[in-house]
């Protein structure tokens, strides 16, 4: 009998309804797919144990949720321009995305074939976007692992509950970090029951996008460490490290839900350059409140950057100055939202929500 018989579905997180819901749901299916995916993976104890707590501490869950939010609002946009515009000519649509260089080859082939009726909330498509969500939070917590060892940042607190080098030990919260990263690819075409059979060129497609803003994040964190031996370090070469330590992962997350939906070229720009901007503002804010906030909010221990003498956005400017940049950087990455995504979305379409600026706004008022 499969999973699918035997266990509760959870609500799926489209179309976008609220920015609650949309929480609410992401976080059920994704702890129904992590279950899922040990089941398959079938590791060895202690791994197995190490890497199941770690995947289901009480994390913000901010990647799979851009990921869930991009796919949701290409989604809904799409489906509106689809009805509006029944009658475009494929040929001329097709010739305006050729010439964009970004735009991925396998994905042109299934997006622009008129004999294919666009139904992007398919088992496929929402399926290959569990999938999306599922990869960058395993990628994103195998970086918490590591960041915790001794070797690094020797922290005792992660998402509120001891790490898990302290719980388990030093070699199985490294193997533990090591398996989430080779996992966090598998799982883009992993042949599990609880998934539909995934679709080759959106894999590929999400795997082009994937592996260098992975290979990004580590470096990222080695331009950290050698910037924690330096004297002094620039505004400019603190975001040269944050746009690849923070940011690179919030890029991927963004473009792997939108590729789902069948983003264009034009969107999967616009949501390129907002993440930028949202991922650079993310790490002004985690600086902020590294100084400004209790460890019992954070859920990890505060004060940390100063104890490691770290190059921060704080140091470098003050905590006020440190505020008007972020918010700045928000602005900007709304900005390219509505440039691009929400002109059409109107409350005559049914559609007055948009999904991404929501999250944004959600993510500028949090305090951890």
């Amino acid at each position: 009998m499969s999973w699918i018989m035997t266990a509760p579905i959870a609500p799926r997180f489209i179309p976008f309804v609220s920015f609650k819901q949309l929480h609410s749901s992401l976080r059920s299916q994704l702890a129904q797919d992590i279950d899922s995916l040990f089941n398959y993976a079938q590791l060895p104890s202690p791994l197995n144990e190490a890497c199941r707590y770690v995947m289901t501490g009480q994390g913000k869950l901010v990647r799979p949720l851009l990921v869930a939010s991009s796919f949701a609002t290409i989604d809904a946009l799409n489906n509106l321009n689809t009805s509006n515009n029944s009658d475009i000519n494929q040929a001329i649509f097709a010739d305006s995305l050729v010439t964009n260089q970004q735009f991925f080859d396998p994905i042109l082939d299934s997006v622009l074939d008129p004999s294919l009726e666009p139904l992007l909330t398919s088992e496929v498509h929402y399926d290959m976007c569990r999938r999306a969500a599922l990869a960058v939070e395993l990628l994103h917590t195998y970086s918490l692992v590591h960041d915790d060892l001794p070797c690094m940042d020797d922290d005792a607190l992660r998402r509120g509950q001891p790490t898990c080098h302290i719980v388990f030990n030093e070699a199985s919260a490294l193997l533990a970090g090591d398996v989430l990263q080779t996992l966090a690819f598998e799982v883009l075409t992993a042949e599990m029951p609880t998934f539909a059979p995934f679709d080759a060129n959106i894999a590929s497609a999400l795997l082009a996008i994937f592996a260098p803003r992975a290979r990004r994040m580590v470096s990222g964190q080695m331009l950290d460490l050698n910037a924690e031996a330096s004297a002094t370090v620039s505004q400019q070469q603190l975001e040269a490290i944050h746009r690849d330590k923070t940011g690179a992962l919030i890029e991927a997350a963004m473009l792997m839900g939108a590729v789902c939906a069948g983003a264009t070229a034009p969107q999967r720009m616009a949501l390129e350059e907002c993440a930028q901007h949202i991922g650079l503002a993310f790490q002004v804010q985690d600086d902020i409140l590294d100084v400004t906030t209790s460890t019992d909010t954070l859920g990890k221990p505060a004060g940390s950057d100063e104890k490691l003498d770290k190059s921060t956005y704080v140091k470098l400017m003050g905590v006020e100055a440190a505020k008007r940049y972020a918010q700045s950087l928000f602005d900007q990455g709304r900005a390219a939202i509505i440039r691009e995504l929400s002109p059409d979305m109107d409350s005559d379409s049914g559609i007055d929500d948009n999904g991404l600026l929501e999250l944004i706004e959600w993510l500028w008022k949090r305090n951890k």
